[in-house]
């Protein structure tokens, strides 16, 4: 086999990150825009000891469930893997998708895993959107979108039909308005251009926007501030722009402090029945939707399993699940390490008035090592990278009943669960996966673990 070679393979599977795999005489071969139960010509593009990459030539017979992508660039566009195949089968291979982690890296056979609750959109729903900037090397026009798959070449995308139309407009105008005005778009291969990204965060609930203009800088240049100020009165809809200033050679999208130059800082959110205020740098789902059927499901597991319950939201963001659970505990206690998402989760908790919340800031490690009080229910919603083991470990000696694990890694949740199961005892008693990212390999997942006595 050598890269170039054509051959004709069935499709098996798809793997975790959303890649076909077939076989060439038991020799594994991933592809892109494969779909399960496809036969396919495909071209060899990567070759290693133990496997390759390829793309697709023809299609010779179509899966029962390969469908016609709604998005006319999904192909060259890397953020919508699964667009290709129908909805329903999609949320059947996101469930394979976390047995298969659990049973091959964590070697946990008898977990039992939920089908996936289903988006309410499967369009539109992308609320948080992050799209790098560029330049042409000639025109020097400027260039807005998602990277290819595998790679650092930028899309240039003016539709995109899984976030509000809005964003198109907003991204379009931007376009055109830094161009007019001289702001230069980031070139990643020298590290010079001064506008690298551009994050919008909409409001399901008002329709508000916040635009976040990500500048390779230590301060906000003319030409900026005059972009802000355009955008703000091009769109009603834009309730503030900010700035953040990101100036490190780093595939990181935003730097550490952001500062808000024309009107509000923040815009408004609802989950469940409680209104949120979500910052430049605040974590908060990209689905708001779907998140909703998440924050119901955890709380309404605790409703019916305690009484009035001491909880503990740890790696807390806004609070929000502390926030969201406030009304069927006796108390919350909720830590997060970022700042300004602890004096967001200050005015929610005024703004909704919640008394029975202890808002924390500071890490939630070190909190852990310090706390003396035992709790009902622990809400674990780390970053990607999962649990620490001394974290894991403070939450064993913390919790006297349940642990409710929020991830959208099932590989670190599969990880974290197997520790906590074989080296602290607890039992898994399920896992229930949220499609909050349709169309992606992606899946978040809820696990609830149970202390046993």
């Amino acid at each position: 086999m050598n890269c170039g070679d054509k051959y004709e393979v069935y499709v098996e599977k798809l793997t975790n990150t959303g890649l076909g795999l077939a076989r060439i005489d038991g020799f594994v071969v991933f592809i892109e825009n494969a779909c399960p139960q496809d036969r396919l010509k495909i071209r060899i593009t990567k070759l290693t000891k133990s496997y390759a990459n390829a793309v697709i030539e023809d299609i010779v017979e179509p899966s029962s469930f390969r469908v016609r992508p709604f998005c006319p660039i999904q192909k060259v566009c890397g953020a919508c893997q699964l667009q290709h195949i129908s909805y329903e089968k999609q949320l059947d291979l996101k469930k394979e998708i976390v047995e298969d982690v659990f049973k091959n890296i964590a070697s946990m056979k008898d977990v039992r895993i939920f089908r996936p609750i289903a988006s309410p959109l499967t369009r539109n729903y992308r609320h948080k959107i992050q799209y790098p900037i560029s330049q042409t090397k000639d025109s020097k026009r400027i260039l807005a979108g998602y990277y290819k798959s595998s790679s650092h070449e930028l899309v240039n995308i003016k539709y995109c039909p899984i976030q509000p139309q809005i964003c198109d407009d907003i991204i379009e105008f931007i376009r055109k308005e830094a161009f007019s005005i001289g702001v230069s778009g980031y070139v990643e291969k020298v590290h010079k251009g001064e506008l690298r990204h551009v994050v919008i965060r909409s409001s399901y609930y008002n329709n508000k926007k916040l635009i976040v203009l990500v500048v390779n800088n230590e301060k906000i240049s003319t030409p900026i501030k005059k972009l802000a100020q355009s955008i703000f009165d091009a769109f009603e809809e834009v309730s503030g722009v900010c700035v953040n200033f990101n100036s490190k050679r780093t595939n990181a999208i935003m730097g550490k402090v952001s500062q808000c130059i024309v009107g509000c800082e923040y815009i408004e959110e609802k989950l469940l029945d409680k209104i949120f205020k979500i910052g430049a740098q605040t974590f908060f789902q990209v689905n708001p939707p779907s998140a909703e059927n998440l924050f119901g499901y955890v709380k309404e597991y605790v409703k019916n399993n305690f009484k009035s319950p001491l909880l503990l939201d740890a790696y807390a963001g806004i609070s929000a699940f502390g926030i969201c659970l406030s009304d069927v505990s006796e108390q919350v206690v909720s830590i997060e390490e970022n700042i300004k998402s602890v004096e967001l989760a200050k005015e929610t908790a005024r703004l909704n008035n919640i008394d029975n919340i202890e808002i924390n800031g500071g890490d939630a490690g070190e909190f852990f090592l310090k706390e003396k009080r035992k709790f009902d229910v622990i809400i674990l919603d780390p970053p990607r990278k999962g649990c620490s083991k001394q974290s894991l470990d403070e939450a064993d000696r913390l919790c006297v009943d349940t642990i409710i694990y929020v991830s959208c890694n099932p590989a670190t949740l599969a990880r974290d669960l197997k520790y906590m199961s074989e080296e602290k005892g607890w039992a898994i008693d399920s896992v229930q996966p949220f499609d909050m990212f349709c169309h992606t390999y992606h899946i978040e997942n809820v696990a609830i673990i149970k202390k046993c006595n």
